[in-house]
């Protein structure tokens, strides 16, 4: 994809939503049911889509959360629901529809005092929290289409164990909210916003003040506060920007909160490689105005707009490459965590830098490498026995000091105090800590394509099997091994993975839109590189030409 123009530049006041219009449209449009675009459809992280194409309006929020009611009777969930939502327009006529119909529908629900914001990781910790001391398992909903645009609404399931639904749960949910729309929402039970707000049945509760309290049992925060370090932090606009200040005070960080906008529009945020208003904070384009001031600060942390990813920025090097990132976290907590047992496994997707894998093997731990999606990595997480799970989108989470869970999904707060932790420990800043590592372990070149694919051309790709693949060498390697399913667990990962001594490639169909991706990774040089993405697209044109569309 070519760089647009204005990318890293702020939008102009044209280019902005018109947050009115966008509200409006929540209440006014209605979805077609028999229209697969207007239907509910839960991808890897919840339902996603704008309301002015009839993909996120009110009908979707009244069925899904429904749906949600109805689950939870089923599978006896009886405790408290704990709801979070973003700062997009969208997040807030949602999350008034979520509170009308699980009110009426009996159910506790848990909202941030004075109906502030409230981040995913923040959701996934109050779970495991209430759950380890009651009996009566509570669960989640956080409402937000993450990084995506100013336009978009998403709302995520989270069950009893804290992280990400699985796919028979919000396959479920999916199916009954799409019949609940098919049928005008005649199932639905519902309160008006009023009647839900002065409920018994709504509490108000101070989400900020435990989350941060327990932070010290997961992080460092003494070795920060006692080294100085100077800490930056750009929330993006994000739900967890009333957080950071109480954190600083705490724990006596030298930490700034360089932007303190929130803004539905997200009107200060710069443009994205596509010309597009992206909350990206692995993107040094959306983080371009952190970037500029890497050298008034030790550590600069951006996250997206729910705080599920992190974005770090050091002084010695920039903005971090996702993947270099985890690979150095991974590396300094296997030194730096002497309670986790070393038998705990070190979990990465198969898409993630194979550097993560000669991190792991030079340090003698167990590699557990899983498809696509985090919700991978939450019942490891969640018994203890997965020390770490990572994305290459700049999603990770950890466990405590003592080896027990800290959350059971992705947490953008952790993962940048954690680059401080590194700094105040080490005197040495996670860009430079990449540098050692890559001369001791080899220095890779990643690298992600995205094409259009028909639906036919990415159910072709999504039924791949090993015998798919004849070719014997690849970039001029012999092949290693092809997967199609992930070594971890076993798990098909909706395509194939491709491995050589120095380098592999992976090609997966998008699970939201008509396109596909190849992630390639070369451990030569620009010219492998180059070769290996050469017979990627070939394996990938083969596959397609067999199809009668």
């Amino acid at each position: 994809m070519s760089v647009h123009p204005n990318a890293g530049q702020v939008a102009s006041q044209d280019q902005l939503i018109n947050v009115c219009q966008l509200v409006s449209s929540y209440y006014e449009l209605k979805p077609d049911a028999a229209n697969p675009q207007h239907q509910v459809s839960f991808g890897t992280s919840g339902h996603r889509g704008s309301a002015m194409a009839h993909a996120f309006n009110e009908p979707h929020l009244l069925a899904i959360s429904q749906a949600v009611a109805e689950y939870r009777q089923q599978a006896g969930i009886s405790g408290p629901l704990f709801i979070g939502k973003d700062t997009h327009a969208l997040s807030e006529p949602a999350f008034a529809s979520v509170l009308q119909v699980l009110v009426a529908n009996g159910v506790r629900v848990r909202i941030q005092q004075g109906q502030g914001f409230t981040p995913t990781p923040v959701v996934s910790h109050a779970i495991i929290c209430h759950n380890k001391t009651h009996a009566e398992q509570a669960d989640g909903l956080v409402i937000t289409p993450s990084h995506n645009p100013p336009q978009d609404g998403g709302i995520k399931y989270n069950p009893p164990h804290g992280g990400p639904a699985d796919s028979d749960v919000t396959d479920a949910i999916q199916q009954r909210a799409n019949q609940l729309i098919a049928a005008d929402l005649s199932g639905v039970k519902r309160v008006s916003f009023e009647q839900a707000l002065a409920s018994p049945l709504c509490e108000a509760f101070d989400y900020i003040a435990p989350y941060v309290e327990d932070l010290q049992q997961v992080v460092d925060m003494a070795a920060i506060a006692k080294a100085g370090i100077r800490i930056a932090v750009d929330p993006l606009g994000g739900s967890g920007i009333a957080y950071w200040p109480v954190i600083a005070k705490r724990y006596g960080l030298d930490l700034t909160v360089v932007n303190e906008k929130v803004d539905p529009t997200f009107g200060f945020m710069p443009l994205d490689k596509d010309g597009v208003i992206r909350m990206d904070c692995s993107s040094a384009y959306a983080m371009s105005h952190l970037i500029q001031l890497k050298d008034q600060y030790d550590i600069a942390i951006g996250n997206d707009p729910d705080f599920d990813r992190h974005g770090i920025v050091t002084r010695s090097g920039g903005l971090m490459n996702p993947n270099h990132y985890l690979a150095v976290a991974i590396n300094y907590l296997l030194s730096n965590r002497p309670a986790w047992s070393t038998e705990l496994k070190i979990g990465k997707t198969l898409v993630s830098s194979a550097l993560i894998d000669r991190v792991v093997a030079a340090r003698g731990r167990s590699l557990y490498e899983v498809p696509v999606g985090f919700k991978w990595f939450v019942d490891g997480l969640a018994d203890g026995s997965v020390a770490f799970g990572g994305e290459e989108s700049a999603g990770a989470s950890f466990l405590r000091f003592d080896g027990s869970t800290w959350s059971t999904d992705k947490d953008g707060f952790i993962l940048g105090l954690l680059a401080a932790e590194m700094l105040a420990k080490t005197g040495v800043d996670p860009y430079l800590q990449y540098q050692a590592l890559t001369k001791e372990l080899g220095s890779p070149l990643y690298r992600r394509l995205d094409a259009a694919a028909s639906p036919a051309q990415k159910q072709a790709l999504k039924q791949l099997d090993a015998s798919s693949v004849a070719q014997t060498e690849l970039a001029g390697d012999a092949i290693l091994a092809v997967m199609t399913k992930a070594p971890g667990n076993q798990a098909g990962i909706g395509g194939v993975k491709v491995v050589t001594k120095n380098g592999w490639f992976a090609a997966r169909p998008s699970g939201t839109e008509n396109t596909y991706k190849i992630y390639l990774e070369s451990f030569v040089d620009a010219k492998h590189m180059a070769r290996l993405e050469t017979d990627a697209r070939a394996f990938v044109d083969a596959v397609f030409a067999t199809i009668r569309e």
